[in-house]
């Protein structure tokens, strides 16, 4: 007999998937008796939430959803904060859950790992979550899941799958080919008038978010159509190339592009929420639109969100940017357009702005002279705050991190490990804090056993140092910020990996060089010379 769990593997598989990532429990084992025949991969975290946050490294990496199995109850409220930040970045997050027999859902008897509504948990976190009542609900279910990562804002999807429907029999289900959607395309009357809004434009403005991420050429050749200087949120970094000469970087919090933005006679914003951890990092309310806004989204009701429009576009970025393209004349790449003096101006002043932080930028260019192609998962940390404004990459989905949108700490490993696992030959730089990384610390285990070659690059201050700098400057009296620091050098080793403390950039690149490929590689770096002033 093929069970229903055996059949949801197979499923699985011939829709693509090759990786799951989960931890067996006597509520899920039925889950895994399809597996071992498959060719799917499975790669056990040492916490739900290290399944959650693996997931969406994977899934930011290779475009496909990150697939997790899960226990029912502590694992699904384990996982749900993995969840938050994938809704809150959009990003395609398969969780399949087991839940208790069909006749004891919602009887508070106190079976094992009972909760009153696994539904109601993840509700906010999820595109939508189903329980399957009858096996033959399955396939479709499955599908309705795809459809949403495939042609709609990509988010979570929770299905839970009753004990006694894992293992009822699925012999009379037959594989069904993944449904071919389309995505929602702009209309053409609308692009019109968009394009005519822009070709006169004196002083366009381009902002450009994640729901850009699969289409590289064709923001650049919009932003050299509309020689617009642009900026990029962080989900977005690497859609324009580091040298491009209308690129902004990822500084619209600070005032020579807040300044762009309300000298703009026409802003286009496509595929970005226009949200606070991309626009007003420092949290005062100045970023402010002076002209015409634009939006193009995916999402109909992100449309009006924080900046209303004077022309809303609901439309796939790609198919949208197209159309424009079509009613554009072309543009090139010149150093001496308006648009180019508007962004080397802006960028000038941000070279001063950033003046004291040579010491960050400085540890960059050491790591890209090594590593020229390295893909950077980061967490919130010091390392990641300057890097969001410093670091620019030739290409998307090469710097991620939690510091934006949802914010959670102990992502940047976990995280990292994922995008190892989606594309191997590339380097991955886990970006951590001392403080951040004991949210996650045991993954490490987790990468030993999957002999994944992450570099972790620890910065360790020896405590919560940003929240402590953020509580002096109010004037509250620093309290649970300085907490106890251990020995990460012993522990990493203890756990298999390879683990150095950096003298300084010459030792850092080195070890580098040698970094290991079938394990970890922690190296520490203390707040202190020659890493920091």
């Amino acid at each position: 007999m093929t069970t229903c769990g055996e059949f949801l593997v197979k499923q699985l598989e011939h829709w693509g998937v090759d990786t799951v990532f989960g931890i067996p429990g006597v509520h899920t084992v039925e889950l895994y008796r399809g597996l071992p025949g498959s060719a799917i991969r499975h790669v056990t975290p040492r916490h739900e939430q290290g399944a959650g946050f693996m997931a969406d490294g994977y899934a930011r990496v290779s475009g496909k959803p990150g697939v997790c199995f899960i226990i029912t109850g502590p694992g699904m409220t384990n996982i749900a904060t993995a969840m938050g930040q994938a809704y809150a970045d959009s990003i395609p997050m398969l969780v399949i859950s087991s839940v208790n027999e069909r006749h004891r859902l919602g009887l508070g008897n106190g079976y094992l790992h009972e909760l009153p509504n696994q539904r109601g948990l993840v509700a906010g976190v999820s595109a939508f979550s189903h329980t399957l009542m009858s096996v033959e609900e399955l396939p479709a279910v499955l599908a309705r899941a795809f459809a949403v990562f495939d042609s709609q804002r990509p988010r979570p999807v929770h299905i839970e799958l009753p004990l006694d429907i894992i293992t009822a029999a699925a012999d009379h289900l037959s594989l069904q080919p993944r449904v071919i959607t389309s995505h929602p395309a702009a209309d053409a009357a609308l692009i019109r008038q968009a394009a005519q809004r822009l070709g006169e434009a004196r002083q366009p403005l381009l902002l450009v978010g994640g729901g850009c991420v699969a289409h590289p050429d064709a923001v650049r050749q919009l932003a050299e159509a509309l020689d617009a200087p642009t900026a990029l949120t962080i989900n977005a970094k690497g859609l324009l190339p580091a040298t491009h000469p209308l690129l902004l970087g990822s500084n619209q919090s600070l005032v020579p592009v807040r300044q762009l933005a309300l000298e703009a006679d026409v802003v286009l914003a496509i595929g970005t929420e226009l949200g606070e951890t991309d626009y007003d990092v420092v949290f005062d309310g100045n970023f402010r639109i002076g002209g015409e806004l634009i939006r193009i989204d995916i999402d109909a009701e992100q449309l009006t969100r924080n900046h209303p429009p004077r022309l809303a576009i609901h439309s796939d970025a790609g198919l949208a940017i197209a159309a424009l393209l079509a009613e554009l004349p072309a543009g090139s790449t010149r150093n001496d357009s308006p648009g180019a003096a508007r962004t080397a101006a802006a960028q000038r002043q941000l070279a001063e702005d950033f003046s004291g932080w040579a010491h960050y930028r400085t540890l960059f260019d050491c790591i890209l002279d090594v590593l020229p192609d390295a893909r950077f998962v980061g967490d919130s940390t010091q390392t990641v705050y300057s890097g969001n404004h410093l670091v620019e990459l030739d290409g998307p989905r090469r710097w991620f991190n939690a510091s934006t949108g949802y914010g959670t700490l102990g992502y940047g490993l976990p995280a990292a490990i994922g995008a190892k696992l989606a594309e191997p030959q590339r380097p991955v730089i886990s970006l951590m804090g001392d403080g951040g990384i004991q949210f996650t610390l045991p993954e490490l285990a987790s990468a030993v056993e999957a002999k994944v070659g992450v570099i972790i690059l620890l910065w360790n201050n020896q405590g919560y140092g940003e929240i402590k700098r953020y509580m002096e400057r109010r004037d509250i009296t620093p309290l649970g910020v300085d907490i106890y620091t251990p020995d990460f050098i012993a522990i990493a080793r203890g756990f298999g990996c390879q683990a150095e403390r950096a003298r300084d950039h010459a030792h850092l690149q080195a070890l580098l060089r040698d970094a290991p490929t079938d394990r970890p590689l922690l190296i520490e770096i203390a707040e202190a010379p020659p890493f920091a002033p």
